[in-house]
């Protein structure tokens, strides 16, 4: 049984995502000991709110340290929505600009819609490989809840691992939907609230463990 420890900052669907994560198989723990994260199987960001917020609380946890410390010793790290966003460079919100972990280049910023915040179910562009969405039929859709996101993806060549696997969504325009990068995924949807087709998805991260 896969142990996950889900970063706790503050911010983030905790408790669902560790549903969600027990329901596929992981022995899960809820913590901001840097220990246990760095320790883990695998180590799960969480997020909601604005992106400012969520650097704050990440930073006050060093979680800039342990997410660091995991991906240069190749140790898998997953985000989810905010969690997600703030693994690049800088998000701007409502006039703020702050800084993320840098981890991939790129800039979260309020999408072009007539329709905001994109909330509800959508269809995903998978590319070619993908193991995250492995076994996933290609029109399911996945849950979300957001008005920012990363519009271009910046980043040629990745971590250890291959060139970095990106998946698209469409709302108002393509935006990052889901990345693969060697030991570092992430999803802007929330896969703990998308029904099967999310469970699936967490599965197949389980099964990198």
């Amino acid at each position: 049984m896969p142990q996950v420890v889900i970063l706790d900052y503050g911010f983030g669907n905790l408790r669902s995502a560790e549903r969600a994560l027990r329901r596929v198989g992981a022995d899960v723990e809820v913590t901001s000991d840097a220990h246990a994260a760095l320790e883990a199987d695998g180590l799960v960001v969480p997020g909601v709110g604005a992106f400012a917020a969520c650097m704050e609380g990440v930073l006050a946890v060093g979680g800039d340290k342990i997410v660091g410390t995991r991906l240069a010793g190749g140790r898998p790290v997953l985000g989810i929505c905010v969690g997600m966003q703030v693994l690049f460079e800088r998000g701007v919100e409502h006039g703020v600009e702050a800084k993320g972990l840098g981890e991939w280049p790129g800039t979260v910023e309020r999408l072009h819609a007539d329709v905001l915040p994109h909330m509800g179910w959508n269809t995903v562009k998978v590319p070619p490989g993908s193991r995250l969405f492995e076994g996933i039929d290609p029109d399911a859709r996945f849950y979300f809840v957001h008005s920012y996101a990363v519009r271009r993806w910046e980043l040629v060549s990745g971590l250890p691992g291959g060139q970095p696997k990106v998946t698209l969504a469409h709302h108002g325009e393509d935006f990052v939907a889901a990345v693969e990068n060697g030991p570092l995924w992430a999803t802007q949807f929330h896969p703990e609230k998308s029904g099967d087709a999310g469970a699936r998805l967490l599965a197949n991260w389980l099964g990198t463990l």
